[in-house]
């Protein structure tokens, strides 16, 4: 009997997020299909063994774990066409969103990542709609984020939208993100309030607000050779797995949204439903980088959405 097809699949969140959960969905399916043929091994999240999160971009590219998921803002420095699923406010829906993604604009995006990457990609989970938390004050308007030192993904594109709010924005990896918060060298950071509360931002952070004003997806990228190595019959396993995950990821996001809102308000903390008034302002703020970046991406992008 010939040894076993050994498959690591990594995070960065504990074993309880939905990320985790997605993963374990797709190894329990592919051990139920091939049983002894595989092997399949997790590693939750790679921070507990001294890695950034951004390292797991490599540790997958490189082979050292088949299957991992990150933030698609990790990768806009090389892949240039990722800013523009980083530009604020591109959706108002999430039905919307998952539409585009699971659609043409996600189809784009995923042959650009493979042609500059090694890395084949097989679906996308949700990171969803983005807020901002802060120590100092309530947030109800740009003027509100005048001079916030405010942590971002490594995107310039979200670079520049925190610019144009008047916050000053903060380029780094989330290990970084974390130490500053609990720090207080950081007075702001953005994110689903699910991640919110997995990293704890809730405990240093008093003051949330409901801007919408991302929406992010996680590529699930696997180690291109050992993927194309593998026997046909469990490269379609694996898609149907992955497929399977996503669906089941999505919907758990909803549930942690929810169960994250009452964490943050368990824990003593404010937040703000902007007005339709108070979010034109938001809206308003950015308009210059939507303009440029028609300019810089092409109608064709524009266009994908649409569709």
């Amino acid at each position: 009997m010939s040894d076993p097809i050994t498959i690591r699949m990594g995070g960065y969140g504990p074993p309880t997020t939905s990320f985790s959960r997605a993963l374990k969905l797709i190894g329990d399916e592919l051990t139920q299909k091939f049983g002894d043929r595989v092997s399949i091994k997790y590693v939750w999240n790679i921070m507990d063994f001294g890695y950034r999160a951004e390292e797991i971009l490599w540790l997958v590219e490189d082979g050292v774990l088949t299957l991992g998921y990150q933030s698609s803002s990790y990768l806009t420095d090389r892949i240039p066409e990722l800013g523009f699923v980083d530009l604020p406010f591109l959706f108002d829906r999430r039905d919307a969103a998952r539409a585009a993604i699971d659609g043409g604009l996600g189809r784009f995006l995923a042959a650009k990542i493979e042609r500059r990457a090694n890395y084949r990609i097989l679906g996308w989970f949700e990171n969803g709609f983005r807020h901002i938390s802060n120590r100092l004050r309530p947030i109800h308007t740009p003027g509100d984020l005048k001079a916030m030192r405010i942590r971002v993904l490594p995107s310039e594109v979200q670079a520049r939208t925190f610019e144009l709010l008047g916050a000053v924005p903060v380029r780094c990896d989330l290990t970084e993100a974390i130490a500053g918060i609990k720090a207080g060298t950081l007075d702001a950071q953005e994110n689903p309030f699910a991640n919110t509360v997995t990293y704890g931002v809730h405990k240093f952070h008093r003051f949330h607000t409901v801007t919408n004003h991302f929406y992010i997806s996680r590529p699930i990228f696997l180690h291109r050779p050992t993927f194309e190595a593998w026997p046909m019959d469990l490269q379609k396993a694996i898609r149907e797995a992955i497929r399977k995950a996503v669906a089941f990821q999505r919907e758990l996001a909803i549930e942690e949204d929810r169960e994250a809102r009452a964490a943050i308000l368990a824990e003593g903390c404010e937040i703000a439903e902007l007005t339709g008034a108070e979010h034109a302002q938001f809206r308003a703020a950015v308009a210059p980088l939507l303009d440029e970046a028609r300019g810089t991406y092409g109608s064709e992008m524009f266009g994908l959405i649409r569709d």
